[in-house]
């Protein structure tokens, strides 16, 4: 027995498409669409449509940007260019600059190096952060990839690539989360805070 109308179905099926939304979270945002009044449906499509239609990546860093000139992190006079921080994804740019630490630049690879999923080096943005080494001018490169089997595997290739230009590459510190316990840690991460534990 059919329920929804084809539309329906339709825009329930490209919800279900969203990473971490399955058929009944679909379900209950396409109604909350239906519900909208008809220029707020409006509105929200427009922005979809105007976000796809204008947001590129910055020739530079890679990372999301408006037009087709450089992003505002990559422009700014303010920020440390001889630092470059490699994350995987734009979305990490944007936990990393929640904290107001970090007065860098960054280089997003949009992934990691992952042999399960057909994932290689030429699949990534690697060749471009590579140009932005060898032109000179960068003394550090961090790698702040996930600690896991792929993030670790991509730091390590890309460390191996960027030792021939002499600039000093280094990894995020990890360890024992703010609030966690001894007791609950496993032994990679016990290792891991042991190994990057500093002087108070």
């Amino acid at each position: 027995m059919e329920y929804f109308s084809p539309a329906l179905d339709r825009l329930v099926e490209q919800f279900a498409r969203l990473p971490g939304i399955g058929r009944k979270s679909a379900q209950r945002l396409a109604f909350f669409i239906l519900s909208l009044p008809d220029e707020d449906a409006a509105a929200f499509a427009d922005a979809l449509v105007a976000a796809k239609a204008s947001i590129h990546c910055c020739p530079a860093c890679q990372n999301f940007s408006e037009g087709d000139g450089l992003c505002p992190i990559c422009e700014s006079p303010k920020r440390d260019h001889s630092v470059i921080c490699v994350v995987a994804d734009p979305k990490d740019v944007a936990a990393i600059e929640r904290t107001h630490e970090y007065p860098g630049l960054y280089h997003v690879l949009h992934g990691v190096i992952s042999p399960m999923n057909h994932v290689g080096p030429d699949d990534l943005h690697i060749k471009e952060l590579v140009a932005r080494v060898a032109a000179g001018g960068i003394a550090e490169v961090i790698m702040a990839t996930n600690p896991d089997t792929e993030g670790e595997a991509t730091a390590m290739y890309l460390s191996r690539l960027l030792k021939p230009f002499q600039v000093r590459t280094t990894r995020l510190a990890y360890g024992i989360p703010v609030g966690g316990h001894l007791e609950y840690a496993d032994d990679a991460t016990l290792m891991r805070a042991l190994e990057g534990r500093r002087e108070l």
